[in-house]
């Protein structure tokens, strides 16, 4: 409507006999008793529609569309049992098992329960030229490589309940998010989210042929939630025991990818492991593991980062890093502060000349002390804001912390590992390695900067 009202677009409504007025409080006011009433319509029909389809699932096992899963096809039940949907020719479809596909559901059941894990499964699958979900159903995936088998894929078979011949719904669920928080008349949209396994519905009968029992489903379920994997169980993120100095900021030039940390004998290690298969199918010629260890990339790293420091550069870094601090502007809410703080003075100066004139104490008293709490407000308003922002430093006071900072070199080595991450990650670090010669291709910014220049922990 706020649209409407500001291209001049006339909206007429039948229940007003012609246009909204948006200036009339009565057009107003109907229009937000309908917008109330159609809400309430909307929802009052998405939950008896989900209703239903609780119930078709639950008590009949019906099929309520979407694609089948991998290892079932689709074939005709005969005339739908709704009388007005089979008068329009719409048909009952179930699942039944493919032939070409539902061993392989059978095979990834059956190794799993060997012991052979998720990465080994997909592995042995592309070794075999199984095709991978995507590429056996290319019409429904034109979005997907379809190149090779994924864990991510087995893991998605290994937790279907389907697959022991019961129907299952509600695994996923539209909420509705705004477009922006900031502009709320922008509206929503719908986002797809994963349902818990709790809120699933599941047939209480058996509506299909099943792939694997009741027994072989629960016992990899309980496998796989003992690993904290499973959709049933709550798979808690842990903290890293060991510190990584380089974390997130070194890339495999094979791939392409981040390196994972990984600690060894007591040594950190970064690690890009590329399954020998995905290397072969995708024609990336990628070894199976490289590795890095971080101690012999530091030194060399901390020597050339002192190398902007030297006596003939030394200038040139002060300067990049005077330029890259933000400007000294006075905020709007420390301004606001202290034309409060302005005010209070002259009303307390005003208070005291009307005591000397002989006006009521106890009334001026009050004024005075309203005041006082007002100005002690905006004090504390004042000082909030110039505790948050960072101060301008000079490029004397930036030069007489490089001096007392000394030797960059012996102060970046000798720094606790988290200071180090925390100065390589401001300054924009990216190093990517090059596994065939075993080289490393470092990358800073001094200009992209943007952090607050202080010593901490003794100065690193």
């Amino acid at each position: 409507m706020p649209l409407f009202a500001h291209y001049g677009v006339e909206l007429w409504v039948p229940e007003i006999g012609g246009p909204i007025d948006p200036d009339n409080e009565a057009h107003e006011l109907v229009m937000s008793v309908f917008g109330g009433m159609s809400k309430g319509e909307r929802n009052r029909i998405k939950l008896r529609v989900r209703t239903a389809m609780t119930a078709h699932t639950l008590l009949e096992g019906r099929y309520l569309g979407g694609r089948p899963p991998y290892g079932y096809t689709l074939r005709d039940l005969g005339p739908h049992p709704n009388p007005a949907k089979a008068a329009d020719g719409k048909r009952l479809k179930g699942l039944t098992p493919d032939q070409e596909t539902a061993p392989i559901v059978r095979r990834i059941f059956a190794e799993f329960l060997t012991g052979i894990g998720l990465f080994a499964i997909a592995e042995g699958l592309t070794a075999n030229h199984v095709p991978c979900p995507s590429a056996h159903d290319r019409a429904r995936n034109p979005h997907r490589s379809g190149i090779a088998w994924s864990k991510s894929a087995v893991r998605v078979i290994l937790t279907n309940p389907r697959y022991t011949g019961r129907q299952v719904w509600n695994k996923q669920r539209t909420d509705e998010v705004l477009l922006d928080v900031d502009d709320v008349a922008m509206g929503h949209t719908g986002v797809l989210r994963w349902n818990t396994r709790d809120k699933w519905v599941v047939s209480k009968e058996i509506t299909h042929e099943p792939l694997i029992d009741d027994a072989t489903f629960e016992q990899v379920q309980a496998i796989l939630q003992r690993r904290g994997r499973g959709t049933g169980g709550q798979h808690v993120k842990q903290r890293t025991r060991n510190p990584y100095v380089f974390r997130g900021m070194i890339y495999c030039a094979a791939c392409d990818r981040r390196m994972q940390g990984q600690y060894n004998h007591g040594d950190a290690y970064y690690r890009c492991r590329f399954p020998q298969e995905y290397a072969l199918a995708n024609q990336v010629p990628h070894p199976r593991n490289v590795y890095l260890r971080e101690d012999a990339l530091t030194d060399p790293l901390d020597t050339w980062l002192a190398s902007a420091f030297t006596p003939h550069r030394i200038e040139q870094a002060i300067t990049a890093l005077a330029d890259a601090q933000p400007l000294n502007l006075s905020p709007a809410p420390a301004t606001a502060a202290q034309t409060i703080i302005n005010e209070c003075d002259a009303k307390l100066e005003r208070y005291r000349a009307a005591l000397d004139a002989g006006a009521d104490p106890a009334v001026v008293t009050g004024w005075i002390a309203q005041t006082q709490t007002e100005r002690a407000r905006a004090e504390a308003d004042l000082d909030a804001n110039a505790g948050n922002r960072p101060r301008r430093m000079s490029r004397a006071e930036i030069r007489d912390l490089v001096t007392a900072l000394g030797d960059i070199a012996a102060a970046l080595r000798d720094a606790d590992p988290a200071d180090k991450a925390e100065i390589y990650r401001q300054l924009g670090l990216r190093l990517t390695y090059q596994p065939e010669t075993q080289t490393v291709r470092a990358s800073v910014d001094l200009s992209a900067h943007r952090g607050v220049m202080v010593c901490v922990r003794g100065g690193t």
